[in-house]
């Protein structure tokens, strides 16, 4: 008698964590923040987060440096697209005081005119912005 309440419970408890599993979305839809300044950020901002595995559409703007995504929850995740992000060298805006930064050989190799973290660059863009 005690064989077939073990056997049963163990049965119980397979079936109620197999149920528990979590259904992963194949069109997620996420945001996210992401310095940059330009036109050649977009672009490789953009282009870092097509590249990774399961992310089927990416769009950054440049003025609100949201950065749109829907991807394959069950290919990829949003610690591996940052990872893209931060290895083509731009940092990840988590909220006012905290920042995920691209290392720094990451970020010296984007353009000059891409030197979001130069205040005076970052003035240069919003103006030519303006004029526009």
């Amino acid at each position: 008698m005690k064989n077939i309440i073990l056997v049963f419970s163990f049965l119980f408890l397979g079936v109620t964590i197999q149920s528990q599993e979590v259904k992963k979305d194949k069109n997620a839809k996420v945001t996210m923040y992401v310095d940059g300044v330009c036109g050649m950020c977009k672009k490789r901002i953009e282009t870092a987060s097509l590249k990774t595995s399961g992310v089927k559409f990416a769009f950054w703007d440049v003025k609100s440096h949201q950065l749109n995504l829907i991807l394959d929850e069950s290919k990829t995740n949003i610690a591996t697209i940052q990872k893209s992000i931060l290895a083509v060298g731009h940092d990840i805006i988590l909220s006012k005081d905290k920042k995920l930064i691209a290392a720094e050989e990451n970020y010296n190799a984007v353009s000059p005119c891409c030197k979001y973290r130069n205040e005076k660059i970052v003035l240069e863009h919003e103006v030519g912005v303006k004029k526009q």
